[in-house]
């Protein structure tokens, strides 16, 4: 990204601001996809406002895809985990099973919503995006310690979700 088009985008160049955001979008809704499936449309536009109203309080814009994510993924947790609730208060949710001709094969994307939110999150991000325990940390305001026991248990229960 280039800092430039930020720099202009936090002045108020609406064109920049646009073209900002066109470029942002893909990247937000491949993480919210992951992150909140339920809810990847919401999380999305939320985050797509929430980058957008912050944007002048970047201090560095070289730094827009480390805050870009940070605020994505705080984001889709927030949107998955009140999605949960919901579906907890709610009627009990009837499952699709997969085709029993396919027994025994499972989709990723099936996988990884089976996880809690905390545990498919820091998958995600140390999978998908490749970011270090300490760069998870960091994106999630939470302890390394508290990075690497919800890795150890998400991929844990990745691959029982993935076996059965």
């Amino acid at each position: 990204m280039d800092p430039e088009i930020v720099e202009a985008a936090q002045r108020g160049d609406v064109l920049a601001l646009d073209r900002l955001l066109d470029e942002l979008a893909p990247y937000v809704r491949r993480l919210c996809g992951r992150i909140a499936p339920a809810t990847a449309d919401d999380a999305t536009q939320e985050a797509l406002l929430a980058i957008f109203r912050g944007l002048a309080s970047l201090d560095a814009p070289e730094a827009i895809m480390t805050w870009v994510r940070s605020v994505t993924v705080r984001t889709a947790i927030r949107l998955a985990r009140r999605n949960d609730l919901e579906i907890a208060t709610d009627e009990p949710v009837v499952v699709d099973r997969p085709d029993p001709s396919f027994e025994g094969l499972v989709d990723i994307d099936d996988a990884l919503r089976r996880l809690p939110v905390s545990q498919r999150a820091v998958l995600v991000l140390r999978t998908q995006e490749g970011l270090s325990e300490e760069e998870i940390a960091t994106t999630l305001g939470i302890p390394a310690g508290t990075v690497k026991s919800r890795l150890h248990r998400a991929r844990a229960a990745f691959r029982e979700a993935w076996e059965s």
